[in-house]
């Protein structure tokens, strides 16, 4: 039926393109079983931010027909408004393998990666690619992007008993923008900019999730069993002098994941993480927590708040996202043909900035935070949000409102975003 189906040119049409919709790549041979390369991501072919203007992308990588082991990766970028080539080139091994994606669990593999491009401050998007064209889209400026070249060698292993484990080693040096001042004060109190450091760094990383399920997608993975208990485990550290390291650095992250049902009542997906950078080191390298400043729902992230408006060196963080189930709608008459679902979430952040890497108690050392820039209090960012999923079975929209800090200047107290999510 799929061939005949797929002998009509209308229909052969519109499934390449919800694939390539939600794939975001394209084949290049007319049968998917034959591409040996795909061009990709389509999302992110064009683009633009305050640094680079605009910005044009393409990349692709080879399949499981071109090697089931060895898989090559790459892109080149350009702006042009800063006029640079951006480009990022990877190749990884694979010991188990692969039969459809690189990414299939279970991981065994070995990746060495060359890259050179812009890397946005305190703006770190964890389900979608950096620039992702409807990232572009902001509600308003406060890009803070410097640029970044990088070496990276890694190894990860995945078990099916739920535990996995993984080291990276990554040569590192960034360099300033005039988003991204690195500036220190010497002796007397005189200003020197820094045009860029060096930072040689290693991360240990851990993972456990039990009874974990989800549906693989070509760099992804959907979870189904969001009630799998989640545990995740990093630290990263650095020598000075050491490969070029600038600075000693040791920085420790934790996280916990689960889901809580509530019988009739819904569930409860919650989200707890902590962290601590325990030496004396430039705002760069210390906890920036993520903004997000597009008009989409991004997971992990906080909706109102402005990229490095809030600098620390320990955190706490919680996201609690409460999904009812149409209690409340379900209840009226004519909504309830709908079959709209109400969403709540609670999010906030604890963070604390010690003397040793506040620049205004030392005079020499730091580099000067940016402009905007705000110590956290005793009481933690929170924000709020209201929604409605299972809009045409696909969108979900929220009213997101800041709780708190509402006297620092150029913030959003509250806004509309949404996003697509396939619900039934």
């Amino acid at each position: 039926m799929m061939k005949e189906l797929r002998s009509i040119p209308l229909f052969c049409y519109k499934e390449k393109a919800v694939s390539i919709l939600f794939s975001g790549y394209i084949q290049t041979n007319k049968e998917v079983q034959k591409s040996k390369f795909e061009v990709g991501p389509m999302n992110s072919t064009i683009g633009g931010n305050e640094l680079e203007g605009f910005r044009m992308r393409m990349g692709g990588g080879t399949t499981p027909q071109f090697n089931k082991h060895l898989f090559l990766e790459g892109y080149t970028a350009y702006g042009f408004k800063d006029k640079k080539l951006k480009y990022d080139i990877s190749a990884e091994y694979s010991f188990n393998e692969r039969k459809q994606y690189l990414k299939e669990f279970p991981r065994h593999s070995v990746r060495l990666a060359y890259s050179y491009d812009i890397y946005k401050l305190g703006e770190q998007y964890m389900n979608t690619s950096k620039d992702n064209m409807l990232l572009s889209i902001k509600r308003m400026n406060g890009l803070r992007a410097s640029y970044q070249r990088q070496a990276e060698a890694s190894y990860i292993r995945e078990h099916y008993n739920g535990i996995s484990y993984g080291i990276n080693l990554r040569n590192r040096r960034e360099y300033a923008t005039r988003y991204a001042l690195f500036q220190q004060k010497d002796a007397t109190g005189s200003l020197t900019p820094i045009p860029h450091y060096d930072m040689s760094m290693m991360e240990l990383k851990f993972r456990y999730g039990k009874n974990e399920k989800f549906y693989q997608t070509r760099n992804s993975r959907i979870p189904i069993t969001y009630d799998a208990f989640i545990i995740n485990f990093s630290h990263i550290m650095a020598k000075k002098d050491f490969l070029g390291s600038a600075y000693d650095y040791h920085r420790t992250d934790i996280g916990f994941q689960k889901r809580f049902w509530f019988s009739a009542f819904g569930y409860l997906d919650a989200i707890v993480k902590a962290g601590k950078v325990w030496n004396k080191v430039p705002y760069p390298l210390l906890i920036l927590p993520n903004a997000n400043m597009s008009y989409t729902i991004q997971p992990e992230t906080y909706t109102n708040m402005n990229p490095l408006e809030f600098i620390n060196d320990e955190y706490a963080s919680w996201d609690l996202t409460y999904y009812m189930n149409g209690n409340l709608l379900n209840r009226i008459p004519l909504i309830k043909k709908l079959r709209w679902r109400e969403v709540f979430c609670f999010r906030g952040l604890w963070g604390n900035l010690t003397d040793k890497n506040n620049p205004s108690k030392h005079k020499e050392g730091l580099f000067l935070f940016p402009e905007g820039t705000h110590q956290m209090g005793r009481t933690p960012y929170m924000e709020a949000s209201v929604g409605i999923e299972n809009i045409f079975n696909a969108v979900r929209v929220d009213y997101v409102w800041r709780m708190n800090y509402l006297n620092h200047t150029g913030i959003q107290k509250n806004g509309i975003r949404a996003t697509v999510v396939l619900s039934f």
